[in-house]
């Protein structure tokens, strides 16, 4: 079976790459009155620098989970992402349970993922072909990691906010890894919202 995420090792180093750039990636700059093709291309750029800019300040594990926050904070829609995260289980909740979850989720995947920075180190990320998909841009990109095959990884851009709203590592769509992950959180706090939030924070 041709599974791409067979081995351990590089099911969990893909996931740590996918969540970092997440966190850089949800972002965005302010978008533009159309948004083209060549501005996703742009955007992607601009997450791969910033991330590896973080990577490479030397600063400590905190520090740099700190600058992944930040970046999420300044340029991620942190509303819309908590959105597509909580998915169906966020259709009861209220106005400010989903503001609370989505800062909450944003501490929590910044600190999860952006621990595996240190996988990045020595990374190559070549920037290949953009598509137009309904109201999307998929931008599609290569990484090479020092010592692992290289494989393909998808983001897909708003044309309407000119935002980062989903990245596919592989085909597998971050989003719906995660909607699944917090789902079953979710069900072992017996659909319990404000507790999955209080636990988030603290993870």
């Amino acid at each position: 079976m041709n599974d791409p995420f067979h081995c351990p090792d590089r099911r969990r180093l893909l996931a740590g790459l996918g969540g970092m750039t997440l966190l850089a990636g949800i972002l965005p700059a302010l978008p533009a009155l159309a948004f083209s093709g060549d501005d996703a291309r742009k955007l992607i750029e601009k997450v791969v620098a910033d991330i590896q800019k973080i990577i490479d300040s030397g600063k400590s594990e905190s520090a740099m989970l700190k600058a992944f926050e930040g970046i999420f904070e300044r340029y991620g829609d942190v509303p819309v992402i908590g959105q597509l995260v909580l998915g169906a289980d966020g259709r009861s909740a209220s106005a400010a349970q989903k503001r609370a979850f989505a800062n909450a989720f944003k501490i929590y995947i910044s600190h999860k993922y952006g621990r595996r920075f240190r996988e990045m180190i020595g990374a190559r990320i070549d920037i290949g072909k953009v598509r137009k998909v309904k109201r999307f841009f998929e931008v599609t990109t290569m990484t090479h990691l020092q010592g692992q095959a290289p494989f393909e990884v998808v983001y897909v851009v708003s044309e309407k906010t000119g935002r980062f709203i989903d990245m596919k590592i592989e085909g597998i769509s971050l989003i719906k890894s995660e909607r699944a992950e917090i789902g079953a959180m979710l069900d072992r706090r017996r659909g319990d919202l404000d507790k999955l939030i209080a636990d988030l924070r603290k993870m």
